[in-house]
């Protein structure tokens, strides 16, 4: 065997470790209990002075220590929770930066020890090995142990510190999530609590991004209705963001720890409709070989949002009705009704007075639904925010593809600002995701990686679209356009339409048949 294979080979005393470790990871429900005997056990069995943890705040580029201890040779214990250090600094620095461990023998002679920095002055650091925190996006902190008693720290010290760390790093990233550090938190909750004016400014609420006044008079509706449970209708065109301003309303507002969930009325057959909104019971009909709870059971006391309400059947309008009515609904086949307490939102591209007018939707439903309107502007009628949201989309997916984020060059931005977007904001944002795949390596987004419809307007091949009358008749016009071009360009595949078009099959199909496309 090598020196290098017998320095790293385990004891049974180091095995036991590693058991005793993993197993107070994964059975003390307490946090700081968790850590307090982990960091107990480490410094018992590699017999040094103490051991610590520290946390990476990148945003803050900071190392923080969290609310544990070091252990002191007289047995007792420092609250150190309020350390905290630049994350360029010392020894946690270098182990960042390098993304891996150290071993340092005689602290004296390094310099990557930060000498202005001691976790205890009476307990100068000698000798150390720091470990980096990982988790499979980053990493999270660092773990030290502190000054040998005995001799010297080996290569199977390190590499027992390391194994330790990747279920120590999970154990905390899970944490992290569930909410248990509350002091990294808590500054989260304060800036997403609320539609504040001052964010409002930056032009990036809550993931809406805009600059133009049309988003600004949204936002200010949204702020006074994000702190109470009225019924909302959101109206506005197709790829415009309906359910990105739900989200934001319920995440924000008084039902923000309850359940949210989402079903689009045009992309289910009106049984499946009836089945996934309200539930059924076994035996209901073919299939139906348990219970099911619907999705009204499931977000009771939180939020319902009833995308495409006006592509609802008529008979499942006067279901949803009783439901905002008396709260009251019964699952399909059932013989008894079940009493819930939700929060309705709705959204529609539709113009619901015109639906009403053609006996599409009812009049009392609409009442219903239409307590606090809010409209989304389409893009084409706020250019003024096509370059910033642009400029987001890019960043986003160059953080994605771990790429360098490029910039649009003056050409490019003079040609998206001058397309008119009958997709709106989704488009715009696939579009910069192609743009950005064609790019490659480019640092620059030149216009010849857009897309011929906007490179070329005039080089389209489609029909020109007809925008005299109504709004609801150019969005049936402008839906019937893509309809029929997504059927050819899939070589008539259903299937491979509606992923053209970013809807369901079962959504298409219905569209087909309203539109009486030919097939």
């Amino acid at each position: 065997m090598s020196t290098i294979d017998t320095e790293t080979s385990f004891s049974r005393q180091d095995l036991k470790l590693l058991y005793e470790v993993s197993t107070s990871i994964h059975a003390i429900k307490d946090f700081d209990e968790m850590l307090r005997v982990v960091l107990h056990k480490i410094k018992e069995v590699f017999q040094i002075d103490g051991a610590s943890l520290a946390l990476h705040e990148p945003d803050q580029k900071m190392f923080y220590f969290i609310k544990t201890v070091e252990m002191q040779r007289d047995g007792g214990q420092k609250d150190i929770e309020k350390m905290h250090f630049p994350d360029h600094l010392g020894v946690a620095g270098w182990v960042l930066q390098n993304n891996q461990s150290v071993l340092i023998s005689d602290a004296s002679k390094d310099k990557r020890i930060y000498k202005e920095f001691s976790l205890d002055k009476e307990l100068p650091t000698r000798s150390m090995i720091c470990v980096p925190l990982r988790t499979p996006t980053a990493i999270t902190g660092v773990l030290y142990a502190i000054n040998k008693l005995e001799g010297s720290f080996s290569a199977k010290d390190s590499r027992l510190m390391e194994i330790m760390s990747v279920t120590l790093a999970m154990a905390i990233e899970n944490a992290k999530n569930y909410g248990v550090l509350k002091q990294y938190a808590n500054s989260l909750e304060e800036k997403n609590r609320r539609l504040m004016s001052e964010v409002q400014q930056r032009f990036k609420v809550h993931g809406l991004i805009a600059s133009s006044s049309s988003m600004r008079q949204l936002f200010s509706l949204m702020e006074k209705v994000i702190d109470v449970t009225t019924t909302i209708m959101i109206q506005g065109e197709t790829g415009t963001g309906k359910e990105l301003i739900a989200k934001v309303i319920h995440y924000n507002g008084p039902l923000k720890d309850k359940p949210f969930v989402a079903e689009n009325c045009g992309a289910l057959s009106e049984n499946l409709l009836e089945s996934e909104l309200f539930g059924h019971v076994k035996g209901a009909f073919t299939g139906a070989i348990s219970d099911k709870k619907g999705l009204f059971e499931m977000a009771d006391g939180g939020t319902v949002l009833l995308d495409e309400i006006g592509e609802t059947p008529p008979s499942m309008q006067v279901k949803l009705l009783r439901v905002l009515q008396d709260g009251q609904f019964r699952p399909v086949g059932a013989s008894y009704c079940i009493n819930v307490n939700v929060r309705i939102i709705a959204s529609t591209n539709r113009n619901l007075e015109d639906e009403m007018a053609k006996g599409n939707f009812r009049e009392d439903l609409y009442y219903r639904v239409n307590v606090f309107p809010l409209t989304i502007p389409p893009l084409r009628e706020r250019k003024e925010d096509i370059p910033i949201l642009a400029a987001h989309f890019l960043k986003e997916f160059a953080q994605k593809f771990n790429r360098t984020s490029p910039r649009l060059t003056s050409s490019a931005l003079e040609l998206l600002s001058s397309y008119d977007w009958p997709g709106n904001v989704r488009e715009l944002q696939n579009e910069m995701e192609r743009a950005l795949t064609l790019a490659g390596s480019d640092i620059e987004i030149s216009e010849k990686y857009l897309s011929s419809k906007i490179f070329d307007p005039m080089d389209n091949t489609g029909p020109v679209l007809d925008r005299s009358g109504t709004l609801q008749e150019v969005t049936e016009r402008i839906e019937i356009q893509m309809v029929r071009e997504a059927l050819e360009t899939a070589g008539g595949n259903r299937s491979h339409a509606s992923n053209l078009l970013g809807i369901t099959r079962q959504g298409l199909l219905n569209k087909i048949k309203r539109y009486d496309i030919e097939k």
